[in-house]
């Protein structure tokens, strides 16, 4: 196929890239601008993420798609051809014609009543700032019960974190709408603007996560974004889940750490100005592995240390709750820089 036919093909399929990414990567799910699924064979997961808005072509360009676990990239000719294994490209861009013959309608989400002025979609930014708003300080309530059965007791500078008792959850888009209480993140970017929000819905005593299908979700614009403890400037922690971020924070209550929320989140943060030294929160499994290593290489070539610090299990609230606070601080004694063991370890 001629390399302008497919340069003019990629274009189309990125002004349809929702459209595309439901029906070739059914598994995943739309998070604020971007389509997180497992993988490019439609596998259930969160590593690769799918630009749905953008410029046409070029850096940044809608239907542009990167996998954090393999650090495999392409468009969304490419998404057609491996999620239906076809032998090749000729194959993809028939798939890709017949497709774009279709009507797409516009995305519920995003679509505004004919006659009405536009509300914000449930999944915005607006919205996310709308939800942290009316939730609660957490302490005294389900979420700080919730965290502290994860052996996270020590919640100074966790602003980012509240509490709504009666936040809606459905299972799926046409499901009925059901009322649970929350713990609501804020998602914030360098400036400490709120882009997003991150839930996670309890069980009505604290003892857990509920037991719904997907207990925790994000929305809005999450992409280079997290849910921040502390203002970073010389020496940042991150990692993906906030439990993850909070377990080493209980020894380290002075260094500022961001939770990413995701593998593939993690590897796409962007980083504070004034930084010079990145401690990257490592979570034992592939995926994250695959993230640790793309922040890696991104922050050395920018002139930033990077040290990989890992847990004995298979993250750090699993040693924190196995092992308790005293381990976890020898543990993490030994992988830190002495300069920052004196500055930030909690004595």
């Amino acid at each position: 196929m001629p390399r302008h036919d497919a340069s003019e093909l990629a274009i189309h399929l990125g002004r349809e890239a929702e459209a595309v990414c439901r029906h070739y990567l059914s598994s995943g799910h739309r998070a604020g601008r971007y389509w997180l699924v497992g993988d490019v064979q439609n596998n259930p997961g969160r590593s690769m993420f799918v630009r749905l808005t953008g410029p046409e072509s070029g850096k940044g360009a809608a239907g542009k798609w990167t996998d954090m676990a393999t650090g495999e990239h392409g468009d969304l000719l490419d998404v057609i051809r491996e999620a239906l294994g076809l032998a090749d490209f000729k194959e993809a861009a028939e798939e890709a014609r017949r497709f774009l013959s279709l009507p797409h309608p516009e995305p519920e989400m995003t679509r505004a009543p004919t006659g009405r002025t536009s509300s914000p979609a449930s999944g915005s930014p607006e919205t996310s700032r709308r939800l942290f708003a009316m939730s609660q300080p957490i302490h005294g309530t389900l979420a700080e019960i919730y965290l502290s059965g994860r052996a996270i007791t020590s919640l100074s500078g966790t602003t980012a974190l509240r509490y709504h008792p009666r936040c809606y959850y459905r299972s799926e888009a046409h499901s009925p709408t059901e009322i649970r209480p929350a713990m609501v993140a804020a998602v914030t970017d360098l400036t400490g603007r709120q882009t997003g929000a991150h839930r996670t819905w309890l069980a009505r005593d604290g003892s857990g996560k509920a037991a719904v299908e997907t207990p925790r979700r994000a929305m809005g614009d999450l992409l280079g974004h997290g849910v921040r403890f502390g203002t970073a400037d010389e020496v940042l922690a991150v990692g993906e889940g906030i439990e993850t971020v909070l377990s080493p924070r209980q020894v380290l209550p002075r260094m500022p750490m961001l939770a990413a929320l995701s593998a593939a989140h993690l590897a796409a943060i962007l980083f504070p100005p004034a930084l010079r030294r990145l401690y990257v929160i490592r979570d034992r499994d592939p995926a994250g592995d695959g993230a640790r290593d793309s922040l890696v290489a991104r922050a050395a070539s920018l002139g930033i240390e990077a040290i990989s610090v890992s847990p004995v299990a298979g993250d750090f609230n699993d040693d924190l709750r196995r092992h308790g606070v005293d381990a976890l601080r020898a543990g993490l004694k030994d992988q830190l820089h002495p300069e920052d063991v004196r500055r930030f370890m909690e004595r």
